[in-house]
């Protein structure tokens, strides 16, 4: 169904419950057409997240949240057991699994599952309001801290990676959440945006939610994002994550690696902003966070159309680690961890 964004981001709602169901804006045919996806069914959403209809660590754990009342509902009208609504719920949790939200969220709301429906759309609601008052909060921490380390006083030159704005979360944004913050006070000179891989969520989303705000933008390609921070075009990156392990590693999506290198070498902070449900504590470090890999024909064609050779392979992982040694800031809710320095997730987070 098609429906009109208001403009200006903060109004939007990537997740919305309907009271029978869930509403999605639709972000695989932004920015050309604005359009939201009616879910009623655990099949829907299930497809709706592996496609990414909805993307983004903190909103599809949203919608995980959601997804349990979803299966409920699904369950009373087709008659399924108590063990075959669970059965549903976990499909749900395992949709994707490098984004460690989407677990925490499900097993956060199904804690409530023996009590009923309304408890279920309680503790949902509860996530999807606290994710966006943590995104406010680490828009202000994370504000003052790039201010205060990048230490000059003209607007700043901020690069970024992926969409991890209002589209990307339950409200406001993450990392984008920060560029909104510094934008308000009058303090961003303009925004590099990396296209991204798999699906262009920076040319597609990023661009379009810093359109939306008057942000001044440049979308360039993944490749150019290193050069550009050596050439000292960039003050700091800021990027979000999909898993945070307790030594600071940090999943992202696929090219973020290569940003944080950069900035190490340029002497710039490398900033990640997460709320803290990203962080996952039982997971030790990057090397145990299970990286997804997509379709080859996202790599092997182009709308359609295969570009390489028939006998070519193609990789194409999701995600990528980025050690935490390189991770100048990790900014939630509750600060800034100066991860490079010592201070860890898992002694600081616990």
């Amino acid at each position: 169904m098609s429906q009109e964004i208001r403009s200006g981001s903060e109004e939007l709602r990537a997740v919305q419950w309907t009271g029978t169901g869930l509403a999605l804006i639709d972000q695989t045919v932004l920015p050309h057409r604005t359009e939201t996806m009616d879910v009623r069914d655990v099949d829907t959403l299930v497809d709706a997240i592996q496609r990414l209809v909805v993307r983004g660590a903190p909103a599809i754990g949203a919608a995980g949240a959601y997804g349990v009342a979803l299966a409920l509902l699904q369950g009373e009208r087709e008659g399924w057991s108590a063990d075959g609504i669970r059965a549903a719920v976990a499909r749900v949790r395992e949709a994707r699994p490098t984004a460690v939200n989407l677990m925490v969220c499900v097993d956060r709301v199904m804690a409530r599952f023996d009590e009923g429906l309304d408890a279920v759309l309680k503790e949902a609601a509860a996530v999807q309001r606290e994710d966006i008052e943590a995104n406010r909060a680490m828009g202000a921490h994370g504000a003052d801290w790039l201010l205060e380390r990048v230490g000059v006083e003209r607007p700043l030159r901020i690069l970024t990676h992926c969409n991890t704005g209002a589209l990307a979360t339950a409200g406001w944004g993450t990392a984008l959440g920060v560029i909104r913050e510094l934008h308000a006070r009058g303090r961003i000179e303009v925004v590099y945006a990396d296209e991204t891989r798999p699906l262009l969520q920076g040319s597609r989303l990023t661009a379009w939610e810093l359109a939306q705000e008057g942000i001044p933008h440049y979308v360039q390609a993944d490749g150019a994002a290193a050069g550009t921070i050596l050439r000292g075009e960039v003050d700091a990156a800021i990027v979000g994550a999909d898993r945070i392990a307790a030594n600071g590693d940090t999943a992202n999506k696929v090219g973020t690696v290569g940003v944080a290198l950069a900035c190490a070498d340029a002497g710039i902070p490398f900033l990640v902003a997460a709320p803290t449900t990203t962080v996952d504590l039982a997971t030790g470090t990057g090397d145990e966070i299970h990286i997804e890999l997509r379709g080859e024909g996202e790599v092997l064609e182009w709308a359609g159309v295969r570009t390489a050779p028939a006998a070519s392979r193609g990789h194409n992982p999701a995600f990528d680690v980025t050690p935490g040694r390189l991770v100048t800031g990790l900014v939630t809710e509750r600060g800034v961890l100066e991860v490079s320095a010592g201070e860890l997730p898992g002694e600081r987070l616990r």
